[in-house]
């Protein structure tokens, strides 16, 4: 055929062979599904006309119920979840290799990104594990401080946890009273140390300074606040038909199981575990300070979410005591000697020597000599135990960074826990788990 200029016009090519279901895909189904990039496939178990037909529904990690990049492939027989397989990685952003290319200084701000909702919890840890693995300690006053924003932080995890888990089940006011408390947390974070979210607020050897004149009384009026707005969120949600059914018997977690999966946190002392490293542990003197360790039975949806309101008031009454002993505990709060912890900004601003240690420390990438060794340690973060374990071998690097973090070992029993239950209870079971992606993939 001629075209309209005259010329020649080359016949378009065939189209391609149609791409065919490969042999095998409706067996094995969660291929077939990833390949296809639909958001439901059908596995077909069976011979002849009498056939099961069951649908594999992708569940995230787009989904509002996630509250993360986490992916699901649920397999279902009606709305029953007969099989559940969890995929993660889309959210890895390698921090433990990072590490491994970083000064024990410039991690810092990686452990911020891990678990975003309580930060200060990952910097307080990774700061402990540095200074075990150089044999230092941070100044007293330091410590106090350490323990007051820990708990903190937290009270805003465990809120922000208590609030979404009532959205997820239709309790949309809830949330947003949850939301409220962890702002004014926030508030007092940025008080601190300028920031909100990611704080970077730990140093190796103590802190980047010390807290704001005003602290205590700032601090003082939200705890004096938080107690009427856990009333509220008991008294509307106790007693609701529709938040009863959709918890109490849902996701039940055994002691056994809990256990023999290596739970830690929440979720644990929820199933009857009553393990806290705060107190069996002990760092920070936490030995020192006087509180309990709520502890429940029935390991279900239920037990979790009182057992954080729980933990909310027992964090209340460590931050009071704490700020009874900062009021008593003057000082420095980061390590006299600046070849290991950092000199204050404002010494780096006026000072010579602090210039040139804080060059080395930082921008020359040398960092903190770290003599060869290795350590693990670890402490009572909001989802559970979180560690890390460094191994040095005499460079101003780790070796080797890792990190023992809660929400992937807790994510790990999330199938056996989903699988016999209806897709509906698959959101309230895993909100939950308070599951946060960046720790889980790291």
């Amino acid at each position: 055929p001629m075209s309209p200029s005259g010329g020649t016009r080359t016949p378009p090519p065939s189209p391609p062979p149609a791409r065919r279901r490969p042999a095998g895909a409706a067996r094995a189904g969660l291929g077939y599904l990833g390949a296809s990039r639909r958001p439901f496939a059908v596995r077909e178990e069976g011979a002849g006309e009498v056939g099961e037909r069951r649908m594999v529904l992708n569940m995230g990690p787009q989904h509002p119920a996630t509250h993360g990049t986490l992916r699901l492939v649920l397999e279902l027989d009606g709305e029953t979840i007969v099989r559940c397989t969890p995929e993660i990685g889309f959210l890895h952003t390698g921090f433990e290799k990072l590490g491994e290319q970083l000064s024990l200084h410039q991690f810092i701000t990686l452990t911020d990104r891990m678990n975003y909702m309580s930060a200060m919890n990952n910097n307080v840890g990774f700061a402990l594990a540095c200074e075990a693995l150089l044999g230092i300690e941070a100044p007293p006053r330091a410590q106090v401080i350490r323990v007051v924003m820990a708990e903190l932080g937290r009270i805003a995890d465990h809120v922000i946890c208590v609030g979404l888990q009532a959205m997820d089940m239709g309790a949309f006011s809830v949330m947003l009273w949850c939301f409220q408390e962890r702002e004014r947390v926030y508030d007092i974070f940025e008080s601190v140390c300028g920031a909100r979210l990611t704080t970077s607020y730990t140093r190796v050897g103590g802190l980047m300074r010390d807290v704001p004149p005003g602290f205590a009384a700032e601090v003082r009026s939200f705890l004096d606040g938080l107690p009427s707005t856990a009333r509220e969120v008991e008294e509307i949600l106790g007693g609701n038909r529709i938040w009863e059914e959709r918890l109490d018997r849902v996701g039940v977690i055994r002691r056994e199981e809990a256990l023999r999966w290596s739970l830690t946190g929440p979720i644990a002392r929820a199933s009857g575990v009553d393990h806290d490293l705060r107190r069996d542990r002990p760092y920070l003197g936490y030995e020192d300070y006087i509180f309990e360790v709520p502890v429940l039975e029935a390991g279900d949806c239920m037990a979790r979410f009182h057992l954080r309101l729980a933990e909310i008031r027992q964090s209340s009454l460590i931050v009071r005591q704490a700020l009874e002993r900062l009021a008593n505990t003057p000082g420095e709060v980061c390590h006299p000697d600046h070849k290991l912890g950092l000199p204050a900004k404002g010494e780096v601003h006026t000072d010579m020597e602090s210039l040139i240690h804080h060059f080395e420390a930082v921008m020359h990438n040398r960092g903190v000599p770290v003599p060869r060794g290795e350590v693990y340690h670890a402490t009572e973060s909001p989802n559970g135990e979180l560690g890390f374990y460094l191994v040095s071998q005499g460079s101003f690097y780790p070796w080797r960074v890792r990190v023992r973090a809660p929400s992937f070992i807790n994510y790990s029993v999330f199938p056996q826990v989903a699988e016999g239950h209806l897709l509906s209870d698959a959101v309230a079971t895993l909100s939950s788990f308070n599951v946060i992606a960046g720790e889980l993939d790291r």
